[in-house]
């Protein structure tokens, strides 16, 4: 922690916290390295690295504000840090290349603003790049982002191809760069097509989201608008989200950045002006209302954590109401399992009354110090013991739990075992701190297999957290294919006889038994009766039956796994009226179950998922040719309310199917498909395949 102080802010109308985001290879990176280079020297603050799937974060004095920046990733396995980042953000820069332009990836992550409402503005970056269109660049837009999208200025290149000239459509003027710093000279006639190309629908589209009533008419009557109004508008109509300005910057140049810096200084929100998440009190109850207020409840969430070879835990907090401070303990309550869907070994419930180590503003290095920070700040916190991503820091006098943001869906599985004893030992805490760091990672110990299951989104996400375990904690795994939990059921009635008899002196056991096993309907479960008539098993012993019978279905049959959608009836029997006893009755049952069993009367089963696919149209046909190749039924498909252009399908698919899935899907609907699965029941496994597991001994007790 460096003993240099960080902006100190008391006014909270001088924040301003935005996230870089676009898809992989747009320029987000360098764009955030571009502003923090920029604006570090006058600040005092660097940029805090981290891996390319965390959020990067650096806290920068940008004219009158304090501006807060975050990098989020752009590729599609690591979308839960671009979700973080929409929490701990009141705006947003949308990063496009002029390269290759807005695509279906771009689409998914501005559909992710506008499902929190984020303000957000487009950057074209990439300007001076070979295959560079700044035009058809901004046709894509249009085309996948929707209405409100209008530029701001146009890229003007020079003699030899390089972007140094931005045409800024409001002031008609010709901002040059290629002296470093922007001079300004008039446009020249070369550069009319550019302005009454672009000019009316920018004006148009402000005075559309303006206040003023009679502006249109005014822009009709032949009023040349002053420069003053049109900004006026724009800005508040960027603040409220309903507008979305594009700028082109050049990130080797420099070119427009300071039209950017400015934009984000005069017209992106504070955090008073940005609904607040939802929060309620840890023990349940209404909704607590707050606002961005630094005396009001304190009320922080931890966006994202990771670990420093020379602080230790880190984790990035994003203040929403009340003062944190340093030297004050605080609540830190993590409910991962209030959400729908499984979560995993390491997200397990937790409240707990902590004092945080130091605050700093976010940087590489060192960390600025801060005695406190406000509502609407977003700080480092070290130390915090026990916090995970997601979790809400609160008053230890009123504990209260911000609900976290929507996590991704885990949906890539690999099944991994420890190379060695010794990293056996240090598997525990491993996974602890790795799914204390990504609430996306579900780490699933399977009882029935035997496997240990990380759950990934992605195989990005998975290369991940296999490269954390190795070089963060020494722990070495080796992959093994995923197996699936099978089960066993009657295919026709079948009996036979348990006899269990053995003299060894004194008191021996003696207990026979027969049993029919039949098939009951799907879902049915495993019921037991009795038909025995003149006390051939003694009352007492029946229970001893059933006890026998149930475990011995738990244990498997055929290949060892539990069996299910039968009828065990017990029909008559032996007793002795020494060498009888409970356990004598227990062993016998499961002799006779062992005894009826065989590939003639049972079978495999093998679990179905219902599978809901939303997909583009244009991809749709592809989707369900691959569902029926691995063995699906196609239940139905509709179009998405609200999403011109995309369906959604649901499907009864094989789990033994769905394995790899999630990579195949991405590879179908380039990019486009998203997936959910929900248990559905059990059918049976087509011979093929079940020979193949027995032949394997899949699933041997």
């Amino acid at each position: 922690m460096s003993g240099t102080p960080a902006p100190t802010v008391t006014d909270t109308t001088r924040l301003r916290t935005v996230l870089l985001l676009g898809p992989s290879g747009a320029g987000t990176s360098r764009l955030f390295d571009r502003v923090v280079a920029e604006l570090a020297p006058r600040s005092g603050t660097r940029a805090r690295g981290a891996e390319p799937a965390g959020l990067r974060a650096a806290t920068l004095a940008c004219g009158e504000v304090v501006l807060t920046l975050l990098d989020a990733p752009g590729h599609p396995d690591f979308v839960g840090q671009v979700r973080a980042g929409l929490r701990a953000a009141d705006a947003a820069l949308f990063v496009v290349s002029a390269a290759d332009g807005a695509d279906a990836r771009s689409r998914q992550l501005w559909h992710e603003c506008a499902v929190v409402g984020m303000p957000r503005s487009v950057v074209v970056t990439q300007l001076d790049a070979r295959d560079a269109d700044f035009a058809a660049t901004l046709e894509d837009c249009r085309a996948h982002f929707g209405a409100g999208i209008q530029p701001l200025g146009v890229p003007v290149a020079g003699p030899d191809g390089a972007v140094t000239s931005i045409a800024d459509l409001l002031l008609g003027e010709i901002h040059d760069y290629s002296g470093g710093a922007r001079t300004v000279r008039p446009a020249g006639a070369e550069h009319a097509a550019a302005f009454d190309d672009h000019r009316p629908g920018l004006v148009e589209g402000i005075i559309e989201e303006s206040e003023d009533p009679e502006l249109m008419d005014r822009y009709l009557a032949g009023e040349d608008l002053p420069f003053a109004t049109l900004e006026r508008d724009l800005l508040q109509a960027v603040a409220h989200g309903t507008f979305h300005p594009v700028l082109p910057v050049s990130g080797e140049s420099g070119a427009g950045l300071d039209v950017l810096l400015h934009l984000v200084e005069a017209a992106f929100p504070h955090p008073g002006m940005r609904p607040l998440p939802t929060v309620t009190p840890v023990d349940g109850g209404d909704p607590v209302g707050i606002t961005a207020d630094p005396d009001g409840p304190l009320v922080a969430e931890v966006v994202h954590t990771e670990s420093d070879a020379y602080v230790g835990h880190l984790s990035l907090v994003r203040v929403f109401s009340g003062t944190l401070r340093a030297d004050r303990p605080v609540h830190v309550s993590g409910h991962l399992e209030r959400l729908d869907g499984p979560t995993g070994e390491g997200h397990e419930a937790h409240d707990d009354d902590v004092r945080p180590g130091a605050l700093g503003a976010p940087c590489a290095g060192e960390l600025l110090t801060k005695e406190h920070a406000v509502a609407g700040e977003v700080v480092v916190v070290t130390k915090l013991a026990g916090a995970q991503t997601s979790d809400t820091l609160s008053d230890p006098a009123r504990p209260l739990l911000v609900t976290p943001w929507a996590l991704p869906d885990a949906l890539l599985p690999a099944a991994v075992r420890a190379a060695t004893r010794a990293d056996e030992d240090r598997m525990p805490v491993a996974f602890r701190e790795l799914a204390a760091e990504d609430p996306a990672l579900r780490i699933e110990h399977d009882a029935e297999t035997g496997q240990v299951v990380l759950w990934t989104t992605g195989p990005a996400h998975l290369e991940l957290v296999l490269h954390r375990l190795r070089e963060r904690f020494n722990v070495g795994v080796e992959q093994e294919p995923v197996a699936v939990a099978l089960r066993e059921t009657a295919l026709v009635r079948a009996e036979a006889q348990g006899r269990h008899v053995k003299q060894s002196g004194g008191h021996g056991q003696y207990a026979v038994c027969h049993l029919t096993l039949e098939p009951l309907p799907r879902g049915s479960g495993v019921e037991f009766t009795e038909v025995v008539v003149g006390g051939a098993v003694p009352r007492q012993f029946i229970g001893s039956v059933e006890k026998g019978v149930h475990a011995q279905l738990a244990k498997g049959l055929l290949a060892g796994w539990p069996v299910t959608d039968v009828r065990v009836t017990l029909t008559d029997g032996k007793a002795h009226s020494v060498d009888s006893s409970d356990q004598a009755f227990q062993t016998a049952a499961g002799l006779a179950l062992r005894e009826l069993a065989s590939p003639q009367s049972m079978c495999l089963l093998e679990p179905i998922d219902t599978v809901t696919v939303a997909v583009d149209d244009e991809h749709l046909g592809a989707v369900m040719t691959d569902v029926s190749t691995r063995r699906g039924q196609i239940v139905g498909s509709e179009p998405v309310d609200g999403e011109p252009g995309r369906s959604v399908l649901v499907a009864a698919v094989p789990r033994l199917e769905l394995l790899d899935y999630a990579v195949v899907l991405r590879s179908l609907a380039h990019g486009t498909g998203t997936f959910r699965r929900e248990p559905r029941g059990y059918e049976v496994l087509p011979d093929r395949l079940a020979r193949e597991h027995l032949r394997a001994g899949a699933g041997t007790a």
